[in-house]
């Protein structure tokens, strides 16, 4: 069975890939390179929609210091600068879209997203698998890959999404990740229909931690750590309620360790939010995700460095958990429930009944079987296996202890 590499500073990098990134990186020698200029980005935002209105003005500061940490530090290589542009200017048209949906459709801002489940555990803690068994029950309505890839319809036609050509996109995307970094599967299976983190609906803002996650950008996340969330929560409520109106279902579910850092903004934009806290050793979670940021940062650049990954993510985790405490000691109790990793492995339906019972929703016959469908197919290190060693990021046992001492007494001893 496959094994994921752990050369993190020599990404794997197929052979034609290598080809084009010499072909353009000569091109961008000789003058000719990608622009990631936020005029050059809004423009072709508007040339690809033929739309000129990209909702409330508040994305332009993150996009354009987001544009700077890149030039100054994320050692782009020319294929990963090209992706960078198309993401950026993906982005730019999606809320343009979004923007002309409401117009065209007014009725969009009735649209429930009252109690959401919101899945807000450190990353690597059984967020995905719980996230699959809910979004399993009918009654709940979760966000496809392809949804979070493009929420708007992609035409000014038919809003309902038949024959809709995002699937297709989904697929290709799919297709292109799996080839350019075949080992992230391993770490985190990307499926166009199966369920995806919102922290992409975030990003239209240019205010989550996916930059982070992707590129080496310390300057932009320093600055994240700073900024208002409020915009960007109030835009994922807009995208939540433009996909209700193309897809109904009952109670929303969400899923994103970003969440867990701003606990407070999500409960004051959805204030009858329940926040389900996933709990696992940060010795087995900290240096498994820094290998997938590895991973990821190895799509866009040659440059990794898995000791400064370890640096970052150790000293980010540490704020998610510290932050997040506080804002749960604030809002009280009666807004989560706790889930340990090991318990949910143990026994995940037990689980389930357990959130079932906070959420006050029936847990009814069918919702069983739908759930013990998916624990057949959910088969381990069907990707490969996940290899990683804590020391290839500089992390120690000691160290995680010690900085995340106080997470560590409140729930897992």
């Amino acid at each position: 069975m496959r094994r994921t590499s752990t050369r993190y500073a020599r990404p794997h990098r197929p052979v034609p890939v290598r080809l084009f990134n010499s072909a353009l990186g000569l091109a961008g020698r000789l003058g000719a390179r990608v622009s990631l200029d936020p005029a050059s980005l809004m423009n072709a935002a508007e040339d690809a929609t033929g739309l000129l209105d990209f909702g409330e003005p508040s994305f332009r500061e993150p996009l354009e210091r987001l544009v700077s940490s890149i030039e100054s530090e994320a050692k782009l290589h020319a294929l990963g600068r090209l992706i960078t542009r198309t993401r950026f200017v993906s982005a730019l048209s999606t809320r343009a879209r979004i923007e002309e949906q409401y117009r065209r459709h007014p009725e969009i801002e009735d649209e429930s997203v009252s109690r959401p489940i919101v899945i807000a555990g450190l990353q690597r803690t059984g967020t995905t698998l719980l996230h699959r068994l809910l979004a399993s029950d009918r009654r709940i309505r979760s966000l496809a890959s392809w949804e979070a890839l493009a929420p708007a319809p992609l035409g000014l036609g038919s809003i309902d999404g038949s024959a809709d050509p995002r699937r297709a996109r989904a697929d290709q995307s799919e297709k292109a990740l799996s080839y350019l970094a075949p080992d992230f599967f391993a770490v985190h299976p990307v499926e166009a229909d199966a369920p995806e983190e919102d922290v992409l609906l975030l990003d239209l803002s240019f205010r989550s931690t996916v930059p982070e996650a992707t590129l080496h950008v310390p300057t932009f996340a320093r600055w994240l750590e700073s900024a208002d969330q409020t915009p960007a929560y109030k835009t994922l409520v807009r995208a939540m309620k433009l996909l209700s109106h193309q897809r109904r279902a009952g109670r929303w579910v969400l899923k994103t360790p970003h969440h867990l850092e701003w606990l407070d903004v999500l409960l004051s934009v959805l204030p009858d939010a329940l926040i389900v806290w996933t709990h696992r050793e940060p010795r087995e979670t900290v240096p498994s995700f820094c290998s997938m940021v590895a991973h990821d940062r190895g799509v866009f650049s040659d440059a990794v460095d898995p000791r400064e990954v370890g640096r970052h993510w150790s000293r980010k985790i540490a704020r998610m958990v510290e932050r997040g405490m506080v804002s749960r000691d604030a809002a009280g109790e009666r807004y989560f429930v706790d889930v340990r990793y090991e318990d949910l492995v143990a026994d995940p339906l037990g689980q389930m009944k357990r959130i079932y019972a906070k959420a006050e929703m029936p847990y009814e016959r069918e919702t069983e079987d739908g759930m013990k469908d998916l624990l057949k197919k959910q088969r381990q290190n069907r990707h490969g296996v996940h290899v990683y060693r804590a020391e290839d990021f500089g992390l120690t046992s000691e160290g995680l202890d010690r900085d995340l001492a106080a997470y560590r007494a409140r729930f897992l001893k």
